[in-house]
């Protein structure tokens, strides 16, 4: 069973979820914090999303990199607690991609996506491609771009020649190419204008594709709904993860204090806009990535936030 994002991404409407979130007042009921009821309360959850058609939610294994790089299993085990049928991989955790695939399907686990350094595929192409084949995934991302300061005019074109080379290549071998901004490429250039709207110029839009992270872009001053918007059919995927409210944005660092991450819902994101527009644009996949200090406790209200949210009309 795969979960969804209660109809924000759809539009059939999904079966009403009980929630409590930052917008209300109500205390969760005491048998919700039963480990086995909660986890038996979000797997039926999501069948009811996914027997509504609700769009794909994952989670960025990310989140769990502590509880994984301790050992892989226990790490899985707590991402099939949570509910999940799908998954985007970011290394392999000292596995080889054959092991852990293996781990993944012993968890009933699927990678639909799967994050590469720009060096990697720098380096050994081949390997990226055969890497990704061996975990099962038809999507491979790119999470970071090598430059020193200001995402200029100059990096974005050089990186752009790099993209449209790689990701033709990976068509070929039928994988989807995506890149993953951090914030820095929307700083302001002096002659005007961002290094990601020529990033976007630059690249082929039938072959090079882009997955937000929504906290990223809100986190650099933007606002993630009219940055869909005006890419239609580039975005391909969602990372999900708030911002605390109150937090300073317009800073295009690509870090963040570990209290500026929350529960989504908690936070300033305005995700019923987001989420709607992301269905206009064509967006296939999201996943949370929590990368706060306590991602056991925020997942699962995440979770039941995305679900709670009523159809569009």
């Amino acid at each position: 069973m795969v979960r969804g994002i209660g109809a924000a991404l759809h539009p059939h409407r999904a079966v009403p979820i009980p929630v409590t979130t930052a917008h209300s007042n109500e205390r969760p009921k005491n048998i919700m914090n039963t480990p086995r009821l909660l986890t038996v309360f979000l797997a039926l959850s999501a069948s009811s999303l996914a027997a509504a058609g609700a769009a794909p939610l994952g989670l960025q294994l990310e989140s769990y990199k502590i509880a994984l790089g301790a050992d892989v299993p226990s790490g899985l085990d707590k991402v099939k607690a949570d509910g999940f049928t799908i998954v985007e991989t970011a290394g392999t955790y000292k596995l080889t991609p054959q092991q852990f695939r293996a781990q993944l399907d012993a968890h009933g686990l699927r990678a639909v996506s799967a994050h590469f350094s720009y060096e990697a595929l720098q380096k050994d192409l081949p390997k990226v491609i055969a890497d990704a084949k061996a975990l099962g995934s038809t999507n491979v991302v790119v999470p970071n771009i090598p430059h020193e300061g200001v995402f200029t005019e100059e990096v974005a074109r050089r990186t752009a020649a790099d993209f449209n080379a790689w990701a033709r290549v990976l068509k070929g071998a039928g994988i989807r190419f995506l890149y993953h901004p951090h914030g820095g490429e929307y700083q302001p250039l002096p002659g005007g204008g961002n290094g990601f709207d020529v990033l976007m110029r630059e690249t082929d839009p039938h072959l090079v594709f882009f997955e937000m992270d929504v906290f990223w872009v809100v986190y650099a001053g933007q606002d993630p709904v009219s940055v869909l918007a005006k890419y239609p059919g580039r975005w391909k995927m969602f990372h999900l993860k708030d911002l605390r409210r109150g937090a300073p944005t317009g800073i295009f660092t690509g870090r963040a204090p570990i209290g500026d991450f929350v529960a989504i819902g908690t936070g300033q994101v305005n995700w019923p806009a987001v989420l709607g527009e992301g269905r206009k644009v064509g967006i296939e996949y999201s996943f949370i990535e929590d990368e706060s200090a306590d991602p056991a406790g925020n997942i699962p209200p995440s979770v039941r936030y995305l679900e709670s949210i009523p159809s569009a009309p």
